[in-house]
């Protein structure tokens, strides 16, 4: 082996190393990168964090400079002091199969442990038909009391618009024929131009059952 290929032999055993290595590495970074990412986030958005955000004093994060509304900045103060208080307890809402088979029917989710209630005797270890999760979901509006005009939590804004979801979890299965009931905690509030949006957690409560629904944390946001 002449000079020229001995060192064109090192150069390829020293890539692979590289590679291998690399190969071996990168992964490790990405868990530290979502690690460090998941802990900004959470703590960008822990209340208290808002409440003392080292970036707030800037023109462009500044909560000051944001709120152009005096009603929404009026609202925005009131809300902020309920930050981690549970705002609502709702009623008691059964769902029955008929509930259960209308939603099916709408939505095309026919499985037999929602719509069959002689499998689901049989087969299921529920021994009877179960809510979908999507519908106890469904149900946040009227669970919470958002479409009654008559009890609203924020009379003095416009408009409430559904914005999204942060998170939805299941933890429990509604059997048919259950009552269940919503807590609905806030979580967080941001000011906007003119509007405010909040994060509530919505905790579904089955009758007679320790563990929940569903637990969800609803975006909103109130126009002024």
């Amino acid at each position: 082996m002449n000079v020229l290929e001995f060192i064109r032999a090192k150069t390829e055993d020293l890539q692979g190393s590289v590679t291998q290595f690399r190969a071996k590495l990168e992964p490790q970074f990405q868990h530290w990168s979502n690690t460090f990412n998941n802990k900004i986030s959470n703590t960008l958005n822990n209340p208290w964090m808002i409440e003392h955000n080292p970036f707030e004093g800037g023109i462009l994060f500044s909560s000051k400079n944001v709120i152009q509304n005096a009603a929404a900045e009026k609202a925005y103060k009131e809300l902020k002091k309920q930050i981690g208080q549970e705002l609502f307890v709702g009623d008691w809402v059964t769902i029955d199969q008929n509930c259960i088979d209308q939603f099916a029917e709408v939505t095309g989710d026919n499985q037999w442990i929602h719509t069959d209630p002689v499998r689901a005797n049989k087969e299921s270890p529920f021994k009877t038909t179960i809510a979908h999760g999507f519908l106890t979901l469904s149900l946040i509006p009227q669970l919470t009391n958002a479409i009654n005009s008559e009890n609203n939590l924020y009379p003095e804004a416009r408009m409430l618009i559904n914005y999204g979801l942060n998170q939805v979890r299941f933890p429990f299965p509604v059997k048919s024929g259950s009552k269940v009931r919503a807590r609905t905690r806030l979580v967080v509030v941001t000011p906007m131009k003119n509007s405010i949006e909040i994060v509530n957690e919505v905790s579904i409560e089955v009758e007679n059952r320790k563990r929940f629904a569903c637990v969800a944390e609803i975006v909103q946001r109130l126009y002024f």
